[in-house]
């Protein structure tokens, strides 16, 4: 395996298959600065071009998972987009959105499974980047919140979009409108998170040892239940079960299968290749 890539507000890790990113920033309690939006985009890139690295894990530093978007950057803003030409700094103003919605596109568009493990505060753009992950596992004392309206603004980096999508369109406006804190136990029952553990070591045990199920999957069927899954979820179900077929015409004779089959015949743990 490659060695993984250093950065200044990330750690990034990859044994057995698994890749662990880590935000690190917990002096700032993982508040994302523009350094940290540049440095997610540059990771899961990594992530998914490395062959042998199958699933990932987003966790936090310290006590929090993330505090939102910094409170620097937010000050910044009006100075770096500033333009004698209202219309030409609403454009730099657009650009700049577009460009941190991205960072968390690249979680979604990786081909590669990623699971967040939340403990502490997920709050305002940490929500938005949970919502871009496959699923999303958390503490009981976990405390996630949409508080972007408290700033007075409308959340804009992806939650509003994929949020009612996993816990419903009602309860996604209530905490869209309100901005209240959800707690661990909460986001269990309405969906927000798979699954609810008691503590952190317990937490990153188990998101460790799903992500160590997953990567001994075959690596090509896993990509493509994302793709199918998250091109079902912005289309019809004609559209997804022709798109399907069209994947596995071109997918589904691949040396995995051969595998698949010769290990159920021999009665062994199959070997994938990355």
């Amino acid at each position: 395996m490659p060695p993984a890539p250093r950065f200044e507000t990330l750690v990034l890790s990859a044994a057995d298959a698994v890749a662990v990113l880590e935000l690190n920033r917990p002096e700032k309690a993982n508040a994302m600065d523009l350094r940290m939006w540049a440095e997610i985009g540059a990771a899961m890139a990594w992530i998914d071009e490395a062959a042998a690295v199958r699933v990932a894990v987003i966790r936090g530093a310290g006590k929090h998972f993330c505090a939102g978007i910094d409170l620097d950057l937010l000050r910044g803003v009006r100075e770096q987009v500033a333009d004698p030409c209202p219309g030409r700094a609403a454009e730099k103003l657009r650009r700049l959105i577009l460009e941190m919605q991205d960072a968390l596109n690249a979680i979604e568009r990786c081909r590669k499974p990623v699971l967040a493990a939340v403990h502490g505060m997920c709050v305002g753009a940490g929500v938005d980047l949970v919502a871009a992950c496959d699923m999303r596992y958390c503490v009981l004392d976990a405390q996630f919140s949409i508080r972007e309206v408290d700033v007075g603004m409308a959340a804009d980096l992806g939650t509003l979009q994929r949020l009612p999508r996993l816990i419903g369109e009602g309860m996604a406006r209530e905490l869209a409108y309100t901005g209240r804190n959800v707690s661990g136990a909460e986001a269990k029952e309405i969906g927000l998170a798979n699954r609810c553990y008691i503590d952190g070591a317990t937490l990153l045990q188990e998101t460790a040892a799903l992500a160590a199920t997953i990567a001994a999957k075959s690596p090509l069927a896993v990509r493509g239940c994302k793709e199918m899954i998250t091109y079902a979820r912005d289309h019809s179900i004609a559209d997804g079960l022709n798109y399907v077929a069209t994947w596995n015409a071109a997918m589904l004779m691949s040396a995995d299968i051969a595998e698949a089959i010769d290990a159920g015949r021999e009665r062994r743990a199959p070997d994938f290749r990355d």
